[in-house]
């Protein structure tokens, strides 16, 4: 196998993923905005898809744009380590241009989740690593581990399961609820609001925010995600039932020390379970989306 030519220069010098701020236009909103009423009134009206409800209140606490900020500057930094290390596969790579595909795909059904999605600066980058973990951190920002797609053989309907279970903990902004709630259990949420604009906020985000990847979602955290996640790769052309074959092989590769991926993700026979019970309520999503037009081969041996 040859040398595989390594990213080097810095994300800030060269944008790893040019989405910039989406300008997409959706139909409609979801159920979580004034169409709730005519929705109640016309149920023939309701949207089609999974209900998970309203965000936790907890996140209005913490203002969202310090949270993205946070996350970019980390998210930047990591990435920017990456590269020296030459541990960041280049865009031209055929698994990077494999994410960025589906991320393409996926991104445009996000926005109706969460208005602020449409200002994000979307980022995809793959990391030369054999770890099982992938994330999305506030703001849009996406990076995979070659290990989960290589270890696992994902399909491209799994990796699209994947990407769209991140990418809903960034749009249900689990991470600000997350970091609301300890920011509230350490100095009390009164004082929070109180500090709304001044230096004492930006500096208790700044210790909490600079660990974003290590925060701990909730188990309705997990489940929501599942659900969002789904539906978005639905949407996306993907098939939504490949959750199902995704975690039957997390549950396979957890039979000795478990992936980092799933440190917070518990996958047991419950959790698919859950997921084939709410299939039937995105498979018409599925089976009418426009299909990708162009499919890819699963991961080869991870580069050296």
């Amino acid at each position: 196998m040859s040398e595989p030519h390594h990213h080097e220069s810095s994300p800030e010098a060269e944008p790893h993923f040019g989405f910039g701020r989406c300008n997409c236009r959706q139909p409609g909103r979801r159920l979580f905005t004034g169409g709730l009423l005519a929705a109640a009134a016309f149920p023939a009206l309701a949207r089609e898809g999974v209900d998970v409800g309203k965000k936790s209140w907890t996140v209005d606490v913490i203002p969202a744009g310090q949270v993205e900020q946070g996350a970019a500057q980390q998210y930047q930094q990591m990435m920017r380590d990456y590269g020296q290390k030459r541990a960041l596969l280049p865009p031209d790579h055929p698994q990077t241009r494999r994410l960025r595909t589906i991320a393409q795909r996926i991104i445009p059904q996000a926005l109706p989740w969460n208005e602020r999605a449409r200002q994000w600066r979307w980022e995809v980058n793959l990391v030369v690593s054999p770890q099982l973990n992938a994330f999305c951190m506030p703001g849009g920002k996406i990076a995979f581990y070659y290990g989960i797609l290589e270890k696992l053989k994902l399909t491209d309907d799994e990796v699209a399961t994947i990407m769209g279970h991140e990418v809903a903990h960034a749009l249900r902004e689990h991470a600000r609820e997350r970091i609301a709630k300890t920011t509230g259990t350490r100095i009390g949420a009164n004082l929070i609001s109180n500090l709304f604009g001044l230096g004492n906020l930006g500096d208790a985000l700044m210790q909490i925010g600079a660990n974003l990847l290590t925060l701990t979602y909730s188990r309705d955290d997990e489940s929501e995600a599942d659900l969002v996640g789904m539906e978005l790769a639905a949407r996306a052309g993907y098939d939504p039932a490949a959750g199902i074959s995704l975690w039957e092989k997390m549950n396979q590769a957890a039979k000795g020390a478990p992936p980092q991926w799933m440190s917070t993700h518990p996958a047991n026979k419950t959790r698919i379970k859950d997921i084939s019970a709410s299939l039937p309520k995105v498979q018409g999503l599925y089976e009418r989306a426009e299909k990708p037009p162009q499919r890819f081969p699963v991961a080869g041996p991870l580069p050296t």
